[in-house]
């Protein structure tokens, strides 16, 4: 077991829940093969290694993971959400592809500076926050796939 592991494990004890078989192995197989997913990626992949869980058991064990902080999720609207691992990885935004649900991390400084400016003339202390684009990725607009409506 990696060290990411072995930190999630340590937290999730100290956030009160049972190291149980199936967090362990849900935990580590998200860390291990994923920096985003979607929840019924991870259950194929489960499947294909040959770890037998219930559709239940993982979409539990998510909200757990993210109720302790070990886990972040995402909404992305039609009732789909991805998930990423929390520890080891610095702030980033994200940019969605609407059509193949590609999603691109990035990290752009002047937008943090001027999050942080217009919270200070308001008087407002943020405590976190996200910011998503959903568009079209170059691969689907190459592809001819890039005429939808606008989501403006």
């Amino acid at each position: 077991m990696g060290r990411l592991e072995e930190s999630y494990e340590e937290r999730l004890k100290e956030r009160g829940l049972r190291v149980t078989r199936e967090r362990r192995m849900i935990l580590s197989h998200a860390c291990e093969h994923f920096g985003h997913f979607y929840a019924h990626e991870l259950l194929e992949s489960l499947d294909r290694h040959g770890f037998r869980v219930s559709r239940a058991t993982v979409y539990r064990t998510l909200a757990h993971l993210v109720e302790k902080g070990l886990l972040r999720r995402h909404e992305l609207g039609d009732r789909k959400t991805f998930y990423e691992p929390v520890l080891g990885r610095e702030h980033h935004e994200h940019m969605v592809c609407v059509c193949c649900g590609k999603i691109l991390e990035f990290i752009q400084d002047e937008i943090e500076r001027l999050q942080d400016q217009v919270c200070r003339q308001h008087g407002f202390r943020p405590l976190s926050h996200t910011l998503q684009i959903q568009g079209i990725c170059r691969t689907c607009r190459r592809g001819g796939r890039g005429e939808i409506a606008s989501h403006g």
